[in-house]
């Protein structure tokens, strides 16, 4: 199969970077900068096993690469807030045979949050939800950074909404072959919401850098409480942290990279490049979501919301408000 990665950043270029270290056909999808370095200088994956450049075919958009082929796999790993451009640019894609993307492609959503499954069933026939646990850092063009050890990442695969067949396993077996973790299952939105709960710590780290203060940490808790809340009182499912936990072991863990940075999450990563916008709408906004749907009150999430897209609207710098500030605007609401 050929790998599709729509957004090679963090996560498309760490996983796809693996594939083609592993011999698997891969596409690389980026815009800008980004694509202009890839372009030029190939992709750098900087990994505790040292630091490599691969070289596989970049594009911009769709039409840049023509026809499709029958064995193509899409991975949509955009940021939600940019998946549905993504979607719809993709799903009407002719491919061999007489077909659409749409139709007849396996399209995998390799996103936090639980909201580009949805969208993307309302266009493909064959939707795949993937929870990613891997820790990477894209900031500067061309180069992506993952600091999983030994194994780079655990991708936790399925068929949305529920279930499992010969192409997830398939997808599965090429990530295992590329220093990747991939449990195939059949309840993996149960892993995206446990995933969500984890990511409405991201807006926190977004704002004011590392969590690592007696009072940020209360608030990533009770941000967590409301989630665990609503979901309750939407009867959704959620993997517990110590099952996530267990499930890792010690097979994916953080090293250190000589002469990396120390990066924040997604969102932190997102205010550092300055794109002007951030997932929060579908972590703490998804909370928000439930909690209006299922009357739970989700205050803090709500807060955490609206700074979030404050920031990135303004551009304003990654981790420069104080806890202390941000703690007394939790509590005006």
């Amino acid at each position: 199969m050929r790998y599709i990665m729509i957004g090679a950043g963090a996560i498309g270029g760490s996983v796809g970077g693996r594939l083609a270290e592993a011999g698997h056909e891969v596409v690389l999808v980026a815009r800008g900068a980004h694509h202009e370095a890839l372009r030029d200088r190939g992709l750098t994956l900087i990994t505790p096993d040292g630091t490599r450049t691969h070289r596989p075919p970049v594009v911009q958009n769709p039409a840049d690469l023509g026809e499709l082929r029958a064995d193509d796999v899409l991975v949509l790993a955009v940021k939600t807030q940019d998946a549905e451009a993504a979607l719809d640019a993709w799903a009407t894609r002719p491919v061999a045979g007489g077909t659409t993307a749409a139709e007849s492609l396996p399209l995998v959503c390799a996103q936090n949050g639980v909201e580009s499954e949805r969208m993307a069933l309302r266009r493909f026939r064959h939707v795949y939800g993937m929870c990613v646990f891997l820790p990477a850092t894209y900031v500067e063009p061309g180069t992506v950074s993952a600091a999983g050890a030994p194994r780079t990442g655990m991708l936790h695969i399925g068929r949305y909404p529920a279930g499992v067949d010969d192409t997830a396993r398939r997808i599965a077996a090429d990530l295992e072959s590329a220093k990747l973790l991939a449990p195939v299952v059949a309840d993996v939105m149960r892993w995206k919401y446990g995933k969500l709960l984890g990511n409405l710590a991201n807006a926190v780290d977004a704002l004011t850098g590392p969590v690592t203060e007696e009072d940020a940490l209360v608030l990533v808790r009770r941000a967590r409480a409301e989630g665990e809340a609503v979901l309750a009182a939407a009867g959704i499912a959620a993997v517990g942290e110590q099952e996530q936990r267990e499930t890792r072991g010690d097979r994916v863990t953080l090293e250190p990279l000589p002469g990396v940075p120390r990066g924040g999450g997604s969102s932190w990563q997102s205010l550092s490049r300055g794109t002007g916008t951030i997932e929060a709408d579908y972590l703490n906004g998804e909370i928000v979501l439930l909690g209006r749907l299922h009357g739970v009150p989700t205050p803090v999430n709500d807060v955490l919301r609206r700074l979030a897209n404050e920031f990135a609207r303004e551009r304003r710098e990654a981790g420069s408000m104080a806890v202390a500030e941000l703690v007394a605007l939790v509590e005006k609401g």
